[in-house]
């Protein structure tokens, strides 16, 4: 439905919140913003930028006279389906879509959609930086800004990084693109069950949302398996399986189209490391390609880009030790990535923060398989602790601080002191950005 003349609520005073309510008055919605919370001092000029556009706002509850008479409600990512104000909507019947839903629905922009529990920032910001060479196009979603902020731009594709939550409340998008990473647990209490996790993000592989291409781990067993439900025409990445597809062979990356193979780049060509960078790279082949770039651009584009910052990010080589910063692996699996991304080299590990409760078995045969110290920080110590010596590593070392752990780290005097913390960061941080910028001031003042 056009959202002209029509009141359109937005849940939350988020940046997708604002970003929606704002293109919604701008195409003749009248809009009404609701924030559940209190909001700060240092954030009401949020508040007076919205209503100085002539949108309604309220903080502090979900009021009735906000909700009632509503024909449209934009939802936070934030805000679970099973909660209160959800719950309240939905029995009023009127739709709950994301910000995200909503540019699509209100742009003819095609959508490049990157899903996954781990690798899909990465993932964004290579097919940005490789289709940025030829073609009009910007990353949004859970990367730079949200679509809506872009929308009445002329561009040729949205890159998005999807989360699940907002995938989970996308019921009509349809993308030219759509590539899921991998699948590991997370979110379960958001969704529900791990079912709904996965149910999320599969609607955008399969009818009626499916995309006209769908792009598949082939070393997920997962995705392998859902490779043949999935819709579009499907290629797949890392293994050399079927005529769509793109893998390593002999130190090169290689796409498969139709059965024809072409070269596209060496691995000692490629500026990120391990094999997760190495399939990541693979989904942004595959995306460039698809989207009619030229082999040469491609691979000059993959030469020249920087991995994002808090994801396996190399800080520094100093005295011997070199500093990487992978404060983006919030829970094991993540980690767990990192971890083997090193082979026979003495690595400091530094792990541990707010505990996800997750199981760790993985986690600590990877442990005890790449790394020789682990350095515990944060409220997950002790049960990092137990799982590891349970399993037959005790070269453990326990510290108070991220700071002290870098300092034990530095004496040790290994090859790699790696930030990988497979928690959560907020018992001693805002976000695992404050985490890793932390870690990364700290370790240059020391060096």
């Amino acid at each position: 439905m056009s959202i002209t003349g029509k009141k359109v609520l937005v849940l939350g005073l988020s940046k997708s919140g604002i970003a929606a309510a704002k293109f919604a008055k701008k195409h003749g919605a009248i809009v009404y913003l609701s924030e559940g919370k209190f909001v700060e001092e240092e954030n009401k000029y949020k508040v007076e930028d919205l209503e100085s556009c002539g949108i309604f706002v309220e903080y502090g509850s979900h009021s009735d006279e906000f909700i009632d008479n509503a024909e449209l409600v934009i939802t936070s990512p934030g805000i679970p389906p099973h909660s209160e104000i959800i719950q309240r909507i939905k029995s009023k019947n009127i739709p709950v879509i994301s910000e995200l839903e909503l540019a699509y629905r209100e742009c003819d922009i095609p959508f490049i959609i990157i899903t996954g529990t781990n690798g899909k920032t990465t993932t964004t910001a290579l097919t940005e930086h490789i289709l940025a060479k030829t073609l009009n196009v910007k990353a949004c979603g859970n990367i730079g800004q949200p679509p809506c902020n872009i929308a009445d731009e002329n561009l040729d594709y949205f890159v998005c990084e999807a989360s699940s939550f907002q995938l989970a409340m996308s019921p009509s998008l349809k993308p030219f693109i759509s590539v899921w990473t991998n699948f590991t647990p997370d979110h379960i209490d958001w969704h529900q069950g791990l079912e709904n996790y996965f149910n999320a993000k599969a609607k955008v592989f399969l009818d009626p949302q499916a995309p006209q291409y769908s792009v598949l781990n082939a070393k997920d067993e997962k995705l392998l398996e859902f490779s043949k439900q999935a819709k579009g025409t499907i290629f797949m990445f890392a293994k050399n399986i079927g005529d769509n597809c793109c893998y390593e062979e002999n130190g090169m990356i290689i796409f498969k189209k139709d059965g024809k193979c072409e070269n596209i780049i060496s691995i000692k060509e490629c500026p990120l490391l391990g094999e997760h960078n190495y399939q990541n790279i693979m989904c942004a082949i595959i995306c460039a390609k698809l989207s009619g770039l030229d082999n040469e651009v491609i691979k000059n584009a993959i030469m020249e880009f920087k991995a994002p910052a808090h994801r396996l990010e190399k800080i520094i080589e100093k005295d011997g030790i070199t500093f990487y910063n992978d404060s983006k692996a919030t829970n094991p699996e993540a980690a767990i990535v990192a971890i083997n991304s090193f082979n026979n080299t003495n690595v400091a590990l530094i792990a541990g923060g707010r505990d996800k409760n997750t199981d760790l078995s993985e986690f600590c045969n990877s442990v005890k398989k790449h790394i020789k110290t682990v350095i515990l920080i944060g409220e997950a110590t002790e049960r990092f602790e137990k799982n590891l010596i349970e399993s037959g590593f005790t070269n453990i070392i326990k510290e108070t601080s991220l700071e002290s752990a870098i300092d034990k780290g530095i004496e040790l005097k290994p090859d790699v002191v790696l930030l990988s913390p497979a928690c959560a960061s907020f018992d001693m941080f805002n976000s695992y950005e404050h985490r890793g910028e932390v870690f990364r001031e700290y370790v240059l003042s020391r060096v």
